[in-house]
This record gives C-alpha cells, sequence and structure tokens, in this order.
C-alpha cells in the first residue's frame, strides 16, 4: 500500500493538497455536521447533491428537508431530517469541541458514530483522525493489512492505529493519507 500511495502521490498530490487546505479553510462547520450525518449509510455523491440543493441547512423544516433527501434517493430520509433538525442546537458547533472532539461527536450528535465523526473533523481541518470507510476498509484488507473489515469502537481504534502507522511511514496525516485510498477505489478526490 506504501508504494502504491507514494506513485499516486506524484499523480495527485497537488490536487490532495488542494483539498486538504479546503478543509482547513471551511467556515461552515454546520453544513459540514449536516453533510457528515447524510453520508452515514450513504454514499458521499448523494450527500453532496443534497448538501447543494439544500444550502442552508438552518433553513428549511424538518418536512422540507425530508422531500428534498428523499428527492435524491437517500435511504433513511425521515431519520436523517430529525437528525439535522436535532443537531441544530450544536449549529455554533466550534464552541462544543473539547479535547476529545471525536468522543464528545459520537456521544452527542445523532447519526454520527466513529466514522461520521472522524470524517467530519478532517472535513473541518482536523487530519488526525482515519474515516475508516468501506473504501479504506476494503483497500486495507486487499492489502493484507486487516484480515476481516467488521467494526465496532475497539476494533475501528485498532485498525485506526494500523493506519496512522502506515500514514507516518509516509510522513503524511491520517487524514491525507485517506484521500489517497479513497482516490485508489473510487477514481475521484471528494470530501
Amino acid at each position: 500500500m506504501i508504494e502504491k500511495v507514494k506513485k499516486l502521490e506524484k499523480e495527485i498530490g497537488s490536487k490532495v493538497r488542494k483539498r486538504l487546505k479546503e478543509f482547513e479553510n471551511n467556515k461552515d462547520w454546520f453544513g459540514e455536521l449536516c453533510f457528515c450525518i447524510l453520508t452515514a449509510n450513504s454514499k458521499a455523491k448523494t450527500a453532496l447533491k443534497i448538501e447543494k440543493e439544500v444550502g442552508n441547512f438552518l433553513n428549511l423544516t424538518e418536512e422540507e428537508l425530508k422531500e428534498v433527501i428523499k428527492k435524491n434517493k437517500h435511504r433513511f430520509h425521515n431519520r436523517k431530517a430529525r437528525y439535522i433538525i436535532e443537531a441544530r442546537k450544536f449549529k455554533d458547533i466550534k464552541k462544543f469541541l473539547g479535547e476529545d472532539k471525536r468522543e464528545w461527536l459520537v456521544k452527542n450528535v445523532k447519526g454520527l458514530g466513529m466514522k461520521e465523526s472522524s470524517h467530519f473533523l478532517r472535513n473541518i481541518g482536523f487530519f488526525d483522525y482515519a474515516i475508516l470507510d468501506r473504501h479504506v476498509l476494503n483497500v486495507m484488507k486487499e492489502e493484507g493489512i486487516i484480515e476481516d473489515s467488521k467494526l465496532n469502537k475497539k476494533r475501528y481504534l485498532e485498525i485506526e492505529e494500523k493506519f496512522k502507522k502506515i500514514s507516518e511511514k509516509l510522513g503524511m496525516s491520517m487524514g491525507e493519507l485517506d484521500l489517497y485510498v479513497w482516490y485508489m477505489k473510487t477514481g475521484e478526490v471528494l470530501k
């Protein structure tokens, strides 16, 4: 995997660095939180379409959100709309994030688990978390780094530690490595 990432770094490194800079400059933390709620059990492209159509997640009613989410063929439109409405109490999310950001998110924001919380943090400029989605887990399995991709919190942290060691060998953050590994499976550098 290390050699594959090094090769990709030469090919798409400027694109990845540009995306990381965009994450660092992201000012719409609440919008990003809603995007990550939408990515759970769904495709990132579906969440991107919904995000683009909604614009500001603070403006729509729960019913309007449901309709937009449903129209974009998201499987859990009722639940996702409710989670976004409930998350509005954290619209100033910067004020709530303390030292253990991910743990706070998992405990307090409905619809966010370890992966989605890591995704949110990466997309607002905190690059020291692994986003262990199916693409990343499949690459790690194919490369013989892990045997299976079943996750619970303990297993997530164990796999994240392996991912961290790889990122350290490459001299990059886990957030950066994630973009390369995701690209291996999708051919895209998304958010």
